[in-house]
């Protein structure tokens, strides 16, 4: 799924009417019905809707929706903030719709005091937000500044418009400056523009984000911002498995990592990739890991397959087994690579990983100290990516120590230093973080938008390399999308399993049991007399029916 600008958005509604026929009132028509539909189904109980509505095409989407709530039975308030003769266009045709015959109470608020004289609208089960849309430029200001403030005194829930009053389109920070209005959820249009990717525009991450289409035709979605959706890519874990498959079909992953001895060690950290990987789908997974760990690792599952590597005197992977003989016995058969978890950056560890990944050809997924030891010798990257899919899973330090900068320029332009390594080095970039970014050697970037703060905790990334290399050996004709999907299952999980666990217990290898119900569906129906085939941004709600046929709203 594209990422749209602003002005991109703007273009395709244009050239959806003008060159494809669909004349704007219709578009608006529909965006105002997939939003009353979904306000009626998210917040199933409000009776009592107040639409705050600006003068604008957001306005007029709102005065849409009151009209369609209002006639649903809804006991609705529309609140025009300005003068009704000012409105033009599909704006002023939603006006008459509205008002004639009036549809519920309408009010005109040409000056911020006529608010304070509206407080009993203040006690609506749910706000409709449609001051400002995605032509908004920064600050609000006006008739919407007293607006805002206005409803900051309501304990309503509020469903905003295609963005939250107050924040511009086009931003691809977490947070803006300036005030911005609450959102307990967001439904926007044909494809989201950048905000709806980066930014934290509800109050909780698990309130919905969702894209309804509106007319527009493939054709008429055109963007130049080399940015997309990772969800998208889901579609490639639905795809039925050949009935005449066998496990030679799906890819065989070699894990190497760890690191056991008397000071202490990480056998865990491989012993979860092998196991995410198992999880993921892949045919065949062995673990390479030093000897001493073995015992520890093979423990994980029995399907697991091992390797043991010579271990230096602490208990690390040592050089022992770079000869050619010993090399070629263990990567025999091998289709992808992951290397990292709990390595270690001992001299003789960073002689081993250099050499592995020097003798290879493979996929491989490159994280946690294979990435430190690689950042020793960046000029390593591009020459060990020629010819192959080599895919670095950085967090912001290990991207801050392989990219030379810090970790606070890293934060600062994540789109940006992601995406520049991604072309300079002719890697997938992976950078983790509350939105993952996966960059690509041709400069496109998807977004994810699943995972919750639960994530925050040991083993994570352990897990995200195994489900990135389970994934790209059954796909490995299509690595872009394969360590999208993975990266996206990987948040879906995770936010299905927090669900039971809570964010504070939830464990990196919780999601593994949630990887198959995660994997169903990156888009839901609303039920079978929906109109509408919403696509979810964010939150728990991919991968499941949005709402149940009962009364208790969404089920997850």
């Amino acid at each position: 799924m594209k990422v749209l600008s602003a002005a991109e958005m703007q273009m395709c509604d244009r050239v959806t009417t003008e060159r494809f026929g669909v004349p704007s009132i219709d578009l608006m028509r529909t965006a105002s019905a997939a939003v009353a539909e979904f306000a009626q189904r998210q917040f199933r109980e409000a009776r009592r809707v107040t639409v705050l509505c600006g003068r604008g095409n957001n306005g007029g989407d709102g005065m849409m929706v009151a009209r369609l709530l209002s006639e649903a039975g809804l006991d609705v308030t529309t609140i025009l903030l300005g003068a009704p003769e000012v409105l033009t266009g599909d704006a002023a045709a939603a006006w008459k719709e509205l008002t004639e015959p009036p549809h519920g109470r309408v009010v005109v608020v040409k000056e911020a005091a006529q608010l304070g004289g509206l407080s009993p609208a203040l006690g609506a089960d749910l706000i409709v937000d449609a001051v400002l849309g995605t032509g908004f430029k920064p600050p609000v200001k006006g008739l919407a500044l007293a607006a805002l403030e206005w409803a900051r005194a309501s304990s309503a829930k509020i469903l905003a418009v295609d963005l939250p009053s107050g924040w511009s389109a086009d931003a691809t920070s977490a947070t803006v400056e300036g005030p911005v209005f609450a959102a307990d959820a967001v439904a926007t249009f044909t494809a989201p523009k950048p905000a709806h990717l980066f930014g934290q525009l509800t109050r909780c991450w698990s309130d919905p984000v969702v894209v309804a289409p509106i007319g527009s035709p493939d054709a008429a979605v055109v963007s130049e911002l080399k940015l997309s959706w990772a969800g998208a890519s889901m579609e490639l874990l639905e795809r039925p498995r050949s009935a005449t498959a066998n496990k030679g079909s799906f890819g065989h992953v070699l894990v190497v990592g760890g690191s056991f001895g008397s000071g202490g060690g990480k056998a865990g950290a491989p012993a979860m990739a092998a196991l995410a990987a198992l999880r993921a789908g892949a045919g065949l997974v062995t673990a390479a890991v030093p000897e001493p760990a073995m015992a520890t690792v093979s423990a994980i599952a029995p399907e697991l397959m091992t390797w043991p590597l010579a271990a230096t005197a602490e208990g690390a992977i040592g050089a022992g087994d770079l000869s050619a003989e010993r090399l070629a016995a263990l990567i025999h058969g091998k289709t992808v690579l992951a290397i990292g978890p709990g390595l270690g950056q001992s001299a003789e560890t960073a002689e081993f990983v250099l050499g592995l990944l020097r003798a290879t050809t493979m996929s491989a997924v490159i994280d946690a100290d294979a990435l430190n030891i690689l950042a020793r010798w960046p000029e390593e990257i591009t020459r060990i990516a020629k010819g192959r899919t080599i895919v670095l899973t950085p967090h912001p330090g290990e991207m801050a120590r392989l990219a030379g900068i810090t970790t606070a320029e890293v934060q600062a332009d994540r789109l940006g230093v992601a995406r520049g390594f991604a072309e300079r080095h002719g890697v997938i970039l992976v950078l983790k973080g509350a939105r993952t970014l996966i960059a690509h050697p041709d400069g496109s970037v998807a977004v994810n938008t699943s995972g919750n703060p639960g994530m925050a905790k040991g083993g994570s990334g352990d897990v995200l390399t195994g489900l990135i290399a389970g994934v790209l050996a059954q796909h490995a004709d299509e690595p872009a999308r394969a360590v999208e999907a993975a990266v996206c299952l990987h948040g879906l999980a995770a936010d299905l399993a927090v669900r039971k666990t809570g964010e504070r217990s939830l464990l990196a290898t919780d999601s593994l049991r949630y990887l198959a119900r995660a994997s169903q569906s990156y888009e839901f129906r609303v039920g079978d007399a929906s109109r509408t085939n919403y696509v979810c941004l964010q939150g728990p709600l991919h991968g499941a029916a949005l709402w149940s046929n009962s009364t208790q709203g969404y089920k997850g």
